[in-house]
């Protein structure tokens, strides 16, 4: 027997800039965490992965055009390393406000020397709790800044195969290092929806084996988890296709070609996600319809059990009224009251008379197949 599912769902509080505040600051939130700053050095036969301790002094580091460059950045308590990225590399003010303000939807822009966008990882944490962060990119000619505002992610495979040196991602340059993080985001929804997917399946059993009110509330947490991936899949799709048609010297022919792949990808996670939704209202329109006919069981029998005794309890409240025959101060007898209150095996008789009416309206109620 299929066991309820514990479900739980993450509530992001985000911290919202006051209406008419100046655009363009970067926001630090409290509880954020110390930035831990990785450059990965590769080309065709190189690899190497360096630990920074900031960014002062990276661009003249970066300067070869043989090697493309990673910059991986988790974590923005560091006024200092987003005024590196102002100063050195000329980044917007608006841009840096994006990625700091962790809310955004998937986007994408050009801003001439690079190109900026976000996409949204979806990804499932131990208590398979849905996780939704921002992960920010801003691309150059050879290279590609990342930045999260958290350690955890669900890229550990692009990594790996950046080490190894598998594929393409060694010689597609950097923005083909880009497509290929992005891809993995949009893999890993498929991971997200097919895990929903089996638990809707354990839903829809329990609701033949034994339904209870525990199957509405798993399903309304799906369901709710899927409108979070909706919100997310639909901007994907378009920067996707923003990516597609740019004319940005920054995404070369072939990643483009490979974008394709993955804008097809956001395509079919739309598809499931509507697909899974129509699947949680309809195990939710089950369940109701399961409840109602049960209730509709149990009145059924009610009525049944309330229709032989009506006309028993008729009877029995009839000879209930105890209106003697006799007054016992006058003697005198009372021709209209109950001549049957006295009468030898009177008791007796009603009962006789109750359990025939309860037999007839036994048989007949069988005959009409209420017992069925």
């Amino acid at each position: 027997m299929s066991k309820p599912t514990k479900h739980k769902h993450k509530k992001h509080r985000y911290v919202l800039p006051a209406p008419g505040s100046s655009p363009g600051m970067v926001f630090i939130d409290e509880n954020s965490v110390e930035p831990h700053i990785n450059l990965y050095s590769y080309n065709q036969n190189y690899y190497n992965v360096e630990q920074l301790t900031n960014l002062e002094g990276l661009k003249q580091r970066l300067t070869d055009k043989t090697y493309n460059y990673w910059v991986e950045i988790k974590g923005f308590k560091s006024y200092p390393m987003f005024d590196s990225l102002t100063k050195d590399w000329n980044i917007n003010k608006l841009v840096l406000e994006d990625i700091t303000r962790t809310y955004q939807r998937p986007k994408y822009e050009e801003y001439g020397a690079y190109d900026f966008a976000i996409s949204r990882m979806l990804f499932l944490d131990e208590e398979d709790v849905l996780q939704n962060e921002q992960l920010s990119f801003i691309l150059t000619e050879n290279v590609l800044f990342t930045f999260q505002d958290k350690y955890e992610d669900c890229l550990d495979p692009i990594r790996s195969r950046l080490e190894i040196g598998k594929g393409n991602i060694r010689i597609g340059g950097s923005s083909y290092l880009m497509y290929a993080l992005m891809d993995m985001i949009v893999d890993e929804y498929f991971s997200v929806l097919g895990f929903w997917s089996g638990e809707l399946d354990n839903i829809e059993d329990r609701l033949f084996e034994k339904p209870d009110r525990t199957i509405m509330f798993d399903t309304q947490s799906i369901k709710r988890n899927l409108i979070t991936v909706r919100r997310v899949a639909w901007p994907e799709r378009d920067k996707m296709n923003d990516i597609l048609r740019t004319d940005s010297p920054l995404i070369s022919e072939a990643t483009k070609v490979y974008m394709r792949d993955a804008y097809d990808h956001c395509i079919q996670i739309i598809d499931m996600v509507e697909s899974l939704k129509e699947i949680s209202a309809s195990n939710i329109d089950m369940y109701l319809s399961i409840i109602s006919n049960r209730m509709n069981e149990i009145m059924k029998v009610l009525t049944i059990i309330s229709s032989i005794f009506i006309p028993l309890t008729f009877i029995a409240g009839i000879y209930g009224m105890n209106f003697s025959r006799e007054d016992p101060v006058t003697g005198k007898v009372l021709p209209q009251n109950m001549p049957e209150l006295y009468q030898e095996h009177g008791y007796l008789y009603t009962m006789i008379v109750m359990g025939i009416i309860a037999v007839v309206q036994v048989i007949y109620f069988w005959r009409k197949g209420w017992f069925k």
